[in-house]
């Protein structure tokens, strides 16, 4: 939910002369330290904001810097206004005090931003109502307790003091410090099976960002023929290569079954060059699909 602190930020230096981090800390709910990193930010983005120490210090756009609707396009604010809308669906009125903030700032921002890009965020009405508790667990700083089902198919119960939501590849993340093991760790939404948001409060941790993930894959290399090229290049984008009369993929798979289905579903176009147990367990499968199929027919191949 940066983005949208940092809007709201953005919106409360426009509307008042100066304001101090505790004021902001209070208002987005977040520690003093957070907001000196999001003004950072904003500065990165071209906004100028000065900061000013002693008994009257704080945050204001600096002198000469005028951030009104002429300095964002109506094509800027439509781009914005069309994230906070797809996120409207899953995130339910936590979007719409900036949302309405930037309508008073082009009273046509609504029907522009239809005008040009339409996006989904959509989810189930199930996932909706857990990221909608989850963001007001983060709000609080309240522990949840979460059943989760990771990629392998392990369930697990987890106690998880919940820092951010984030969209990812077309799905909601819980990042979070996670108390069972002891560190950083991303659960995917659409696996929490059920959440509890306790009255226990936390003091959120200062958390190496090099902290590994909830999820560790199987890297895999494929060679694939020219003539899936273009379903290639499509499924694993940022992945593929061209290498002479062949593509070349390099990816991670997160479970061996999904990694075989993918790797079927391009019967004689496709190669495992790495790892060899894959190439093993791919033969086991295709075996093991030959001999139901063989049982079906009562024995019959023909």
């Amino acid at each position: 939910m940066r983005l949208y602190r940092l809007l709201g930020i953005t919106l409360e230096l426009m509307a008042k002369k100066r304001v101090t981090a505790t004021v902001l800390s209070e208002k987005f709910e977040v520690s003093v330290r957070t907001i000196y990193r999001d003004v950072e930010l904003i500065n990165q983005a071209g906004i100028p904001v000065a900061s000013y120490t002693g008994a009257d210090g704080g945050f204001e756009l600096m002198n000469g810097f005028f951030l009104t609707r002429q300095y964002f396009s109506v094509d800027d604010l439509s781009v914005i206004y069309t994230l906070l809308k797809a996120m409207e669906a899953s995130m339910g009125s936590a979007v719409n005090t900036a949302m309405r903030k930037l309508t008073s700032l082009h009273p046509d921002l609504e029907e522009e931003s239809h005008k040009t890009v339409i996006l989904s965020m959509s989810v189930p009405e199930s996932e909706r109502e857990i990221n909608q508790r989850l963001f007001s667990a983060i709000k609080q700083n309240l522990v949840v307790e979460i059943n989760y089902t990771d990629a392998s198919g392990s369930t697990s119960q987890r106690s998880v003091e919940p820092l951010n939501l984030l969209w990812d590849k077309g799905a909601w993340y819980l990042e979070g410090y996670c108390r069972l093991r002891q560190g950083k760790r991303y659960f995917r939404v659409s696996r929490i099976a059920q959440l509890t948001v306790s009255a226990l409060t936390f003091v959120p941790r200062i958390i190496p960002d090099e902290a590994q993930e909830e999820e560790q894959g199987i890297p895999v290399c494929l060679r694939f023929d020219l003539s899936v090229s273009t379903r290639v290049f499509e499924q694993f984008s940022g992945e593929s290569e061209y290498q002479g009369d062949c593509v070349i993929v390099r990816t991670i798979f997160y479970t061996k079954e999904y990694a075989l289905s993918v790797i079927a579903s391009y019967g004689t176009k496709v190669e495992i060059v790495s790892p060899n147990e894959l190439y093993d367990e791919f033969i086991a499968h295709i075996e093991a699909i030959r001999q139901h199929h063989k049982k079906k027919r009562g024995g019959d191949e023909g």
